[in-house]
C-alpha cells in the first residue's frame, strides 16, 4: 500500500510542472529584439524538449534494469 501511494504521489508531482524559460543569454538577447514572441516561445519549447529527452531515456533504461533484476530474484 505504501509503494502505491508513493507512486501516485510521484506521478502527481511530475504532472505539476512549472513553466520555465530555458534560454541561454545569447538566444535571449537575439530573440528579445524581435517584435513577435512566437519564435522565442518556439526556441524555449525546443530547448525544454532537448533537455528532457536524456532524462526520459535514462529513466527508461533504469526501469528496465530494475525490472530485469527483480524478475531474476523471483
Amino acid at each position: 500500500m505504501f509503494k502505491f501511494k508513493t507512486v501516485i504521489l510521484l506521478f502527481l508531482l511530475l504532472m505539476l510542472a512549472l513553466p520555465v524559460d530555458a534560454q541561454c543569454a545569447m538566444c535571449r538577447a537575439v530573440l528579445e529584439s524581435e517584435q513577435g514572441q512566437g519564435t522565442a516561445e518556439g526556441i524555449n519549447d525546443g530547448i525544454v524538449y532537448l533537455m528532457a529527452i536524456p532524462y526520459i531515456l535514462i529513466g527508461g533504461v533504469g526501469y528496465l534494469i530494475y525490472r530485469k533484476f527483480n524478475t531474476l530474484k523471483k
